[in-house]
């Protein structure tokens, strides 16, 4: 449920976005892409891989924004746009309620919202039989997990990191 439900909120953030044209460095662009770049870059940063992979899903997505919003009126895009908030809405509690059983990390931290794509496609890239590396990360429990990163810190605490 959480793939539906992302794709339909990412598809309904940009949909009113797709309507106002914007022009820089005199080239045409919408601004949905502008306002998608930086989460983009930020997920690339978190991960090469699944930042790619997220990458494509959401040119395609931006692509299709831009068809719906180019053959329907003002009014029709944001029936389209109400339409897909409540089902990514409707997606995401149901699947938090029904398959997890658990309430939604945004909840906790609004930070979640920015990686709620980037769980859902390594969640994929496992299933696909890539990054195995990760199962055992996304597969722990929250309290095996925060205290796996604990137990990290205090056992790696004052080495230096490559990527610090």
């Amino acid at each position: 449920m959480h793939v539906f439900g992302i794709v339909f909120l990412f598809l309904a953030a940009v949909l009113p976005l797709s309507t106002w044209s914007v022009a820089i460095f005199g080239t045409q662009t919408s601004a949905a892409t502008i306002a998608v770049l930086p989460v983009l870059i930020y997920w690339l940063l978190l991960d090469a891989t699944l930042g790619t992979a997220i990458l494509g899903a959401a040119v395609l997505l931006l692509s299709a924004a831009a068809m719906i919003a180019g053959h329907v009126t003002a009014a029709g895009m944001w029936s389209i746009t109400a339409v897909l908030v409540v089902l990514g809405v409707a997606s995401q509690i149901v699947g938090h309620r029904v398959f997890e059983r658990r309430q939604p990390a945004l909840l906790d931290n609004p930070a979640h919202l920015l990686l709620g794509p980037m769980f859902v496609m390594a969640k994929l890239a496992i299933a696909l039989g890539f990054r195995r590396d990760l199962a055992t990360i996304i597969q722990q429990s929250p309290e095996t997990a925060q205290l796996s990163s604990s137990q990290y810190a205090e056992n790696h605490q004052g080495e230096l990191h490559p990527h610090s």
